[in-house]
């Protein structure tokens, strides 16, 4: 579904991703997992077309920034990015005729509810707290169904229940063989949520490891985590079969 072939952004001098190559397939949940700086946001801006970069990003086959591949591509930022003078559903509305959805109604009605922002409808974008603005963030982004949905730290602002529903949404595209990106710095929010997990530093991939070659090591994630960033015994780990990921692991 998702294949980015040595993607590099710099910023001046600075270099957020580096030379950064990945495949996601069709029903994983990946996670993207770094400290902040890592170059995940980079990363995922750059899938969705946002900003420039050298190097290739296809999306079920098609280049990035083609209009086949934004139909099929959710993106869910970190900051809501909301229109003061829309209220709740006229947001949802103005997606689904920009999509040129149909029979939307319901599907509008059902993430209002799982969301907890039936209530909220006529409230504009500007009048809603934080963690509403993040739902109704969350809303957009999955109202077209994509095949891909990519979701920069979505769990920060939730309440317990709104956390609760979206980790329901990614079993739900799991089963219905969508992918799904998510980027975090938190580990614990994605714990056994994920397929494969991603750990960036530094702008550069230092490993991706799926759940069974994990649970193969007997560490956890967490553990796994600071093995790789405080690069414990790295040398090692790529000398040995290596679970860190080959010419991207620096």
């Amino acid at each position: 579904m998702l294949k980015i072939s040595h993607l590099t952004k710099k910023y001046g001098k600075v270099v957020a991703c580096n030379d950064i190559t990945l495949d996601v397939g069709n029903g994983e949940v990946a996670v993207l997992l770094g400290p902040n700086g890592a170059g995940k946001s980079t990363l995922i801006k750059s899938v969705a077309g946002l900003v420039r970069f050298s190097g290739s990003v296809r999306i079920g086959g098609f280049d990035n920034r083609s209009e086949s591949a934004k139909r099929i591509l959710g993106y869910i930022p970190e900051l809501p990015a909301l229109y003061p003078n829309l209220t709740v559903a006229e947001h949802l509305e103005f997606i689904a005729r920009a999509y040129r959805l149909e029979n939307y109604k319901n599907r509008i009605d059902d993430l209002l509810d799982a969301f907890e922002l039936s209530d909220k409808k006529k409230k504009f974008g500007d009048e809603l707290s934080k963690g509403m603005q993040q739902k109704l963030n969350i809303c957009i982004g999955l109202l077209p169904d994509p095949d891909l949905v990519l979701m920069d730290e979505p769990m920060i602002g939730l309440d317990p229940h709104a956390i609760k529903q979206l980790k329901l949404v990614f079993d739900d595209m799991r089963e219905k063989g969508k992918t799904l990106i998510v980027s975090t710095h938190i580990i614990d929010s994605v714990d056994m949520l994920w397929d494969r997990t991603v750990i960036m530093q530094s702008g550069n991939v230092m490993a991706d490891i799926t759940r069974s070659q994990l649970d193969s090591t007997g560490m956890t994630l967490e553990d796994y985590f600071f093995k790789v960033t405080e690069n414990i015994d790295t040398e090692a780990m790529r000398g040995s079969g290596s679970l860190l990921s080959g010419t991207d692991a620096k």
